[in-house]
């Protein structure tokens, strides 16, 4: 395994500790397809897919793929026993009428106000927004979940500099290093993970935060 997936597999974990039993949740495209495979497995959950699925399971083993199945960003899954599809507007009338409990995406910047870019860098290509314009404003609880840095650069900034996907919508983030919440509309750090040091988290991060640990 590389370095990169073992932070992403510390991310996923740290992000299934959040989910509570009867939730629905849904998993954005990319880091966030992993929280599925870390689940607790006293913890009872629905996964939603906004391509149509409530009911997702983990990834399948190597060589029981099912083409026909698979989440929003093409990767094959599973589906739980009671699991059913739908269509498009079925999905995201349970999206739009904050039926979502969480969702967990992930993005390119979030800044201290709680907004979030996490849908297009301008001059590329962009295959479209997906559905995270819908999730950010719709689900009840939105956590994103990113590697701290990108190229050795801040990806939690005083203000965010791509074109906003939604403003003030971000209720936590969780990083290979850190846990943090708006309390009270401040971005506040409430855990180390990974071993991190809060040294290391403050040079790694442009925006001011309050300390909670």
């Amino acid at each position: 395994m590389s370095r990169n997936s073992e932070l992403k597999e510390i991310i996923a974990r740290r992000v299934a500790k959040e989910l509570k039993d009867g939730y629905m949740v849904n998993l954005g495209i990319g880091l966030p397809t992993l929280v599925a495979n870390y689940l607790p497995e006293d913890v009872d959950v629905l996964f939603q897919s906004e391509n149509g699925m409530l009911g997702l399971g983990p990834a399948p083993e190597e060589g029981f793929e099912d083409k026909d199945i698979s989440n929003a960003g093409g990767q094959p899954v599973t589906i739980v026993p009671g699991g059913m599809y739908f269509d498009s507007s079925y999905s995201f009338g349970l999206i739009r009428g904050g039926h979502v409990d969480v969702t967990v995406l992930g993005a390119l910047e979030v800044d201290e106000k709680a907004n979030i870019a996490n849908w297009m860098i301008p001059g590329k290509m962009v295959p479209g927004m997906g559905g995270a314009m819908d999730l950010l404003v719709g689900a009840k609880k939105v956590i994103v979940a990113m590697l701290h840095t990108a190229k050795d650069r801040p990806k939690i900034l005083k203000v965010c500099h791509l074109p906003l996907t939604a403003v003030g919508a971000v209720n936590m983030i969780i990083t290979e290093l850190c846990v943090f919440e708006y309390i009270d509309g401040k971005l506040t750090l409430i855990e180390l993970i990974n071993d991190s040091k809060l040294e290391e988290v403050r040079t790694k991060t442009e925006a001011e935060f309050i300390v909670k640990l």
